[in-house]
């Protein structure tokens, strides 16, 4: 018998049974929906935030390999905050397969003319890269550019992103 298993077959002091690994079963899952508001929000603390409620690591029954995480609605989009110079230094590549058909997008371009890719591209970065985050993750982001969603039916919780504010 290994350290390992002669570990976990104790018994922890105070309670006579051994400790078990909890994994979750569709029954235990439930899936919320969250408001998220973009307005004067860095983009990287938005995205991280937002995989995070996509992902389910907020609720204590998280399993990695189970789709617990909740829906996200984020809205005023098109009023993200990029700091530093990223506005016009940071650039999105696309290619289409031929040679020399790669295209290079500012982000002052690609927020003008949908502020919805930007958030969905730095989201879906921040999720793992594995068949579950391509076949459900990716869809339970709905971005919106402005203020009105078509999700009232949802009744979804306002979910506020804590940013740090200068102080002088």
């Amino acid at each position: 018998m290994s350290v390992y298993e002669v570990a976990y077959s104790q018994p922890v002091a105070g309670n006579p049974e051994p400790m078990k690994t909890f994994t979750a079963k569709p029954a235990d899952i439930s899936h919320d929906w969250h408001i998220v508001d973009a307005s004067d929000v860095p983009l990287g603390r938005l995205a991280s935030t937002v995989a995070q409620l996509i992902r389910g690591k907020h609720k204590p029954t998280f399993t990695p390999h189970m789709d617990g995480g909740d829906f996200v609605i984020v809205v005023n989009a098109s009023k993200i905050k990029l700091t530093g110079r990223k506005l016009s230094q940071k650039t999105y590549f696309s290619h289409t397969g031929y040679m020399g058909h790669e295209s290079h997008t500012p982000a002052r371009e690609l927020l003008a003319e949908h502020p919805d890719r930007v958030i969905e591209k730095a989201v879906f970065g921040m999720l793992p890269k594995n068949s579950l985050a391509k076949q459900k993750l990716r869809t339970k982001l709905k971005v919106y550019g402005g203020a009105e969603h078509p999700h009232e039916a949802q009744l979804p919780k306002p979910f506020a992103i804590i940013t740090k504010s200068k102080e002088n």
